[in-house]
């Protein structure tokens, strides 16, 4: 039986161990990827510290959720792949297809929704199992430049239609990692005047590169700062007190990062203020496809570090103690 490599999650906060599996075979209404490159996320982080835990652990549990490659083979009943398209493997694996959520346009927030590397095995490893019907149909590009677009690009797409962001209108996006700086490239394309946040200069002078028209040292932010739009790409609740700062009365409040620390809000500043706050969830197959179209007229920017497989473990130890200076991506 064929074979290949992976990194297995056996306990949380320990470095993956590198083995060797058996390549599993698509089912019906599967495609099998053999993978080119996978991206290292920060969700990736909280699975890997135990942060998120799945009601039942894929087995085997291979995380990742940014992958890309090639369809290697193809199940039954699978319409619209061929063996040798370039496909992603994202986030979502599949939905329920019913729920309110699924049959409104909305089904990133299904709650019955099963994740790559969450629920499923994920794409730390040489090949892939994806449905077919969530499969990503991918444009030409180099393969580390489109992993990180399955979850870090298609979140800040997301986040940014949650948020219903017009032209003209004012952003602030808290937090320039990768996914902010996906956030300020595809808000200016929009047409908006994009403020980035970070406490980082250097993110700060790539901001301004990637079109941000103005930048701020976090806690050194203009008191005139007006944002119709503010979202949060920083993993922290310290940048709160600034989100709440820079939004003008009647704005959108967009939480895109996993923050489990609470904040305070105050029900009378809402009153006051009608400022509305909101969560977004990585995004749509719609939605995807819109950000793939875009990518394709014009290659979204990222600072991508490529790593072998081995090193996994120590991308995530990096991206858990906030030392990446990009978006590491996985080689295969």
């Amino acid at each position: 039986m064929q074979q290949m490599r992976a990194a297995i999650l056996d306990r949380t906060g320990q470095p993956l161990r590198l083995t060797r599996l058996p390549v599993p075979r698509p089912g019906q209404g599967e495609i099998l990827i053999r993978l080119e490159a996978s991206g290292v996320c920060h969700s990736d982080v909280h699975v890997w510290q135990g942060e998120m835990v799945p009601a039942v652990a894929p087995d085997p549990f291979v995380l990742g959720h940014e992958g890309v490659g090639r369809v290697a083979a193809v199940g039954a009943d699978v319409q619209g792949w061929a063996v040798g398209d370039r496909a992603g493997a994202a986030w979502l694996h599949d939905t329920c297809g019913t729920c309110d959520q699924c049959t409104s346009g909305h089904e990133s927030f299904c709650q019955q929704q099963r994740a790559h590397g969450f629920n499923v095995p994920g794409t730390f490893a040489e090949y892939v199992i994806a449905k077919a019907a969530f499969a990503v149909p991918l444009p030409d590009g180099a393969a580390g430049d489109l992993a990180p677009l399955m979850c870090a690009g298609l979140t800040a797409f997301g986040a940014l239609e949650r948020a219903d962001l017009r032209h003209g209108e004012t952003c602030a996006i808290f937090g320039c990692g990768g996914l902010g700086l996906y956030a300020v490239q595809l808000a200016a394309r929009r047409g908006a005047k994009v403020l980035a946040v970070d406490a980082d200069p250097a993110k700060l002078d790539l901001a301004r590169t990637m079109g941000a028209a103005d930048v701020a040292l976090a806690g050194a932010i203009p008191a005139d700062v007006a944002a119709h739009v503010t979202v949060n790409f920083a993993p922290t609740p310290r940048t709160w007190a600034g989100m709440v700062a820079v939004t003008r009365p009647m704005g959108r409040i967009v939480a895109a990062a996993m923050v489990s620390d609470p904040v305070p809000l105050n029900q009378e500043w809402l009153v006051s203020s009608g400022i509305s706050v909101t969560g977004t969830s990585v995004g749509t197959r719609q939605q995807m496809q819109t950000l793939m179209a875009l990518h394709a007229e014009r290659p979204l920017r990222s600072e991508i570090q490529e790593i072998a497989l081995d090193d996994a473990s120590a991308a995530l130890a990096t991206l858990s103690q906030g030392g990446a200076k990009g978006r590491y991506c996985i080689r295969f």
